[in-house]
Parts: C-alpha cells; structure tokens; sequence
C-alpha cells in the first residue's frame, strides 16, 4: 500500500502525463501504482486575463513570487525533465534569455517535476534563465494560468501590465516566438491594443510540425 506521500506523487504523476505520452517513463519508477486509476477527460482551457501571482521555490530553495516581475513582460515556460519537447525548447530560450534584442522580457521557466529530478538535470543541461520547481504546488500553478490537464510544454506571455497576450500550447520554436514577442512589444509601446496582437499573432505564428 502507498503511503499518503506516495499517493500524492502518483496523483501528481497521473495528471501531468495525461496527453503527454509517457507512461514508459513512469512505468521504471517505484511511485507507479499496480492499478492505473481512470484519467479525468480534458477539459478546454479557460484562461485568466491577467497573470495569476503564484510563488514556487527556485533552484537554490528560495520562494520566488511571479509578482517580482510586475512591470516587465515575461515568458513564463512550463515544462518538466521528461517532456522531450521541454527539453528541445532549452537552448532556444537560453538563446532568448541572452539576446540583447529581448532584454526587457523576464524570462521564467517553471518546472512541473519532482525537485531531485530538475536538480540533477540542471547539472547537465545549463539553464540560463530563472528556473522555478513545483511537484503539486507546480500543478495548481499551471491550473492557475488556465491549463487543467493541457500537457507539456506550454508558455504564456504577459505584457508589462501582466496581462496575458497569448499561451503557446506544445514545442515553441524561434520564428513563433519572434513573432509572439514581437505583438507584446507593439502592445507594450501603444501601438496596437491587446485583441489586435492576439489577432495578429493568430494570423502571422508560423505553424511548425
């Protein structure tokens, strides 16, 4: 019988792996239950307006607030060490986080994950931006930006009023992002309203297979 921790890891594990695909990963792990329960079916996303002010505890333990980046647009990456597409999408936002062209944007990536794991990634896999981590506590982070059993990777962009412009649902790639960011810069200058970046980034996002 699973101990109440343990129960809890599993939930955390059912619900992250829906539409993921990775029950081989979980089927090494000693948290898996002998009886896979049912999975809730997937819901549409309903996503806030404005950013929600969730806090998680980053690489060195420390209890990070998103509030620190109020007033700065952000790309806040959900992901998790499993998720090959989480992984892929790394050295493109690294490249992000160190372009000069973006230096105003907060760059956020938050970990769905168990903590030992992003730990001991991290030595292997540089990541050069903030890197929050979250077991169920990243859950109810990533309910909380709208995404009830969406999967990983999923990114929002907010602009320097902390709403959200848009949320990119899979593998984010350099072309759709410099077209992303590009809409949140003309909001955040005046240029354009907000429904008329999110019409533009609907119309202009390249779509890659």
């Amino acid at each position: 019988m699973l101990t109440p921790g343990r129960q809890e890891r599993w939930v955390l594990i059912a619900l992250v792996a829906l539409a993921a695909g990775v029950a081989a990963f979980f089927a090494s792990r000693e948290l898996l239950a002998p009886e896979k329960p049912a999975l809730p079916a997937i819901q549409p996303a309903v996503i806030p307006d404005q950013r929600p002010d969730i806090s998680l505890a980053d690489r060195d333990g420390r209890m990070r607030a998103l509030s620190e980046w109020n007033g700065k647009p952000a790309i806040i990456n959900f992901w998790a060490t499993w998720c090959a597409p989480c992984r892929r999408e790394i050295p493109m936002l690294n490249a992000l986080a160190g372009d000069p062209a973006y230096a105003e944007f907060a760059l956020i990536g938050i970990a769905i994950d168990f903590r030992e794991d992003v730990l001991r990634y991290l030595t292997s896999t540089p990541i050069d931006y903030t890197v929050l981590i979250g077991e169920q506590d990243g859950l109810e982070a990533a309910r909380a930006f709208g995404m009830e059993s969406i999967g990983l990777p999923f990114t929002v962009f907010t602009d320097k009023w902390d709403r959200i412009v848009t949320v990119h649902i899979g593998e984010l790639h350099r072309p759709q992002a410099d077209v992303i960011l590009s809409a949140v810069r003309a909001v955040d200058a005046g240029q354009i309203d907000l429904k008329s970046a999110q019409g533009r980034i609907r119309a202009e996002t390249p779509k890659i297979n």
